[in-house]
């Protein structure tokens, strides 16, 4: 982690499924203003880790604080009320809604909120992620690179301290990748947090600050990308060792 102030841990996190533990003693602490990638092979516990830090699951083992909070027995909506946002593997949008509803939505969850300040709020996030033109198109037509766009500006709309995004280049046209990769650096470079998973080792390394690397359940590697990708165990949990 950064010398920055600790947002969030998780300490000794365990999670089983049956008899497969998927998080086995995880610890993982994200500080203000990371940008950590998250990486590791399948099934070695990437996004069971996402959904203990972010409530979708409860630990069975271990727990999360947040801003100094332990939480647990918290649910996901008390995450995202604390700063909390995430995208999914698979895309969550309102499919048969337009694109500006789908961040008007998120964006009139916040206390105080009124209809014209979302709706400027809303289209000024479409601009920044290059969707302004489609605001009126209902979000199942977009193409995946678009809903992945989209799941992101509806992060923002909760104005978020540390988003989680799950595989948010898989299946991504090359173009709109480089266009999410800048979008996630200049949000990076305006303050945000982030912890981003994906299998594009390519992707990650650009976008990544610090790498973390989980095998079979648990945490390997943990530091700068460079020498994380030199490590013999994280080759060796790659090549099936």
């Amino acid at each position: 982690m950064s010398a920055a102030a600790e947002l969030l841990r998780g300490a000794g996190l365990v999670k089983r499924f049956g008899g497969i533990v998927a998080n086995d003693a995880v610890d993982f602490a994200v500080g203000e203003g990371d940008l950590v990638g998250l990486i590791g092979p399948n099934g070695s516990g990437k996004t069971t880790l996402i959904n203990v830090l972010t409530g979708h699951l409860a630990p069975d083992g271990g727990q999360v604080v947040l801003r100094g909070r332990p939480m647990r027995g918290a649910a996901a909506h008390v995450y995202a009320a604390m700063g909390v946002a995430r995208t999914f593997q698979l895309t969550q949008l309102f499919a048969r809604m337009t694109v500006l509803e789908n961040l008007l939505v998120p964006g009139l969850t916040r206390p105080g909120s009124t209809w014209q300040a979302v709706a400027r709020r809303a289209r000024t996030t479409l601009e920044f992620l290059n969707l302004a033109h489609l605001e009126q198109l209902h979000a199942k037509n977009l193409s995946g690179g678009q809903q992945k766009l989209l799941e992101l500006g509806r992060c923002l709309m909760l104005e978020p301290a540390i988003l989680f995004l799950d595989e948010p280049f898989a299946g991504v046209h090359p173009h709109l990748r480089d266009g999410l990769i800048k979008r996630i650096q200049e949000l990076h470079s305006a303050g945000r947090t982030f912890v981003v998973v994906d299998h594009d080792m390519e992707s990650i390394l650009r976008v990544s600050q610090r790498l973390v690397v989980m095998a079979r359940g648990r945490k390997i590697a943990d530091g700068p990308p460079a020498e994380v990708r030199e490590d013999q165990a994280v080759l060796a949990a790659y090549a099936g060792l």
